[in-house]
């Protein structure tokens, strides 16, 4: 009997060890490896008229290569506040994806976000400016980019307005556009939700149903 309880005790001690090196390897182990393309069929890739940085590269190409260079980096998630307004330690939130993808084509949204706060303060619902955090909460970017971007389309059946480079907004969350597809020809999503996500490349378009808004930056 007493052996029998020893072996009870051993089975559950190593359960909850292996429980535990589970949940360490997933904390914070999100990869930036990318998802296979699965769509059959060519869809051309929009290109921007517009290349705000001058490197020779259009916006649109340059806002999504920018935010796979950005996870690439393995960014960790945490929400804190920067004196900095751009974190500068390795961590973020999702909507520090979009401003470090932005300002690789460069677009710096601390600026601009500031700016237009000042310029419409009302639209904002924001009594006192700050521009260190206020570029870094969704409800200002979904005013923001309705303010200064290209409004697209939210009816994910337009798969070919869907294209790498957007940017899309659900009601509390912020991410871009692949260039990759699910099978049924709907992007997957560049993001980071959580300390815990997988993959920060997923198939989360058509599960989720608090899609807010679908943008583009230039014609």
């Amino acid at each position: 009997m007493k052996k029998k309880i020893i072996i009870i005790i051993v089975i559950c001690a190593a359960v909850v060890l292996g429980i535990f090196l589970y949940m360490s390897f997933r904390y914070q182990n999100t990869s930036s490896e990318r998802l296979p393309d699965r769509y059959s069929q060519v869809i051309p890739q929009v290109h921007s008229m517009t290349d705000k940085d001058g490197d020779g590269i259009d916006d649109q190409a340059d806002i999504l290569q920018s935010a796979l260079d950005y996870i690439a980096a393995k960014p960790k998630y945490k929400s804190k506040y920067y004196q900095t307004g751009y974190p500068d330690d390795g961590y973020g939130v999702c909507t520090d994806l979009v401003a470090f993808a932005l300002k690789g084509a460069g677009y710096d949204l601390m600026t601009l976000v500031d700016e237009d706060i000042r310029a419409d303060q009302e639209s904002y619902n924001i009594e006192k400016p700050d521009k260190n955090i206020d570029f870094r909460r969704v409800r200002n970017l979904k005013v923001y980019l309705e303010h200064k971007a290209i409004s697209l389309t939210t009816d994910l059946s337009e798969i070919e307005e869907w294209q790498g480079g957007d940017i899309v907004i659900f009601q509390d969350h912020i991410g871009i556009v692949s260039d990759r597809r699910n099978e049924n020809g709907v992007p997957y999503v560049i993001h980071h939700n959580s300390s815990w996500q997988k993959k920060y490349e997923q198939d989360i378009l058509e599960k989720r149903e608090d899609l807010v808004g679908h943008y583009r930056i230039s014609q």
